[in-house]
């Protein structure tokens, strides 16, 4: 279940998360189910596969104002679709490429491994991440895009 978001001042940090549908999406289900507490500040992508995203999906959410992303699949194998998560794997390090070339720091985005089994380690992911996300501080990009106009 998630923390309340005024309470634990979360607010403050926005991160969008990339979820498989088979894995990590029911995780997330069941870490609900099951009460595990997690910060409120994520915003959920249900998508088919992980290898269904496209890097521009990623680098459109900095762009439209997270501050971190992660992206939960499959564990390596175990993908419905076969190769779905070796393709999120490689696509990975060319995406923390993109990013240092964007001025963002690696800790910005993260790659997990998360089974429908795994609620409690779905809720540990999201607090740790969250935890980094709020030591990086909010997206440079979103600070731009805030002056843009304001």
């Amino acid at each position: 279940m998630a923390e309340d978001v005024k309470k634990s001042g979360d607010e403050e940090v926005r991160i969008l998360a990339f979820l498989c549908n088979w894995c990590s999406y029911a995780g997330a289900d069941l870490a609900g189910v099951s009460r595990f507490q997690y910060p409120a500040n994520v915003l959920d992508v249900r998508v088919m596969c992980t290898g269904t995203i496209s890097p521009y999906f990623v680098i459109k959410a900095f762009q439209e104002g997270m501050d971190g992303v992660l992206i939960a699949g499959c564990h390596i194998g175990d993908c419905h679709y076969l190769k779905g998560n070796y393709m999120t794997a490689k696509r990975f390090g060319v995406l923390r490429d993109a990013l240092k070339f964007l001025g963002l720091e690696e800790g910005r985005l993260r790659l997990e491994w998360v089974s429908a089994a795994e609620g409690e380690k779905y809720a540990g992911v999201i607090r740790s991440f969250t935890e980094e996300v709020k030591a990086l501080g909010p997206s440079p990009l979103r600070k731009a895009k805030a002056g843009v106009g304001a």
